[in-house]
């Protein structure tokens, strides 16, 4: 695919976050002379084309009163990953769920989901009724409970030198 300049603009546009208004993608077609139905059409081709992977919300949790935030990592066999993630994806409030390689000898867990509270004794007591729940009591698994608040942000796709370039998103 061939990105023209607007597209790059377009992007530019959009990476840091939709303008909080009624309309953003109006807001957005204002500040590049496009039409609304303009942006909104390019952002469909520029995911179809798999330039833009997916747009979504990045919610600040202790802004919102959950200060008990946990990433429990689990030691899950490989063959039962995909269920069991599906299982702990399931949960109400497991915000993340994802499998990552282990890094043996040193880190055996394959398998993360985040579960965000207002205090530690609710996501604990969360996380005993998930693994009672799903017959897990046999797993090894850890608890991590976030020690400071990150910035997050969603992926950086245009460069400082005007570049496109799909960025993994950083939260630090």
């Amino acid at each position: 695919m061939v990105l023209t300049g607007k597209d790059r603009e377009l992007v530019a546009a959009i990476q840091g976050g939709l303008p909080l208004v009624a309309k953003p993608y109006a807001a957005i077609a204002t500040q590049l002379g496009l039409s609304e139905d303009e942006v909104m059409l390019r952002l469909q081709v520029l995911q179809s084309a798999g330039l833009i992977k997916r747009m979504g919300v990045v919610v600040r949790h202790r802004a919102l009163g959950y200060n008990a935030n946990a990433m429990v990592v689990w030691d899950i066999e490989d063959a039962d990953v995909e269920r069991i993630g599906g299982l702990l994806a399931g949960e109400s409030c497991v915000t993340l769920c994802y499998q990552r390689p282990r890094r043996l000898p040193t880190w055996r867990y394959n398998l993360f989901c985040m579960i965000h509270g207002r205090k530690r004794s609710s996501v604990l007591l969360r996380l005993e009724q998930i693994i009672a729940c799903h017959g897990l009591e046999d797993v090894p698994h850890s608890v991590l409970f976030s020690g400071r608040d990150f910035k997050q942000r969603g992926a950086r796709y245009v460069e400082q030198d005007g570049s496109l370039e799909t960025a993994r998103s950083a939260h630090g």
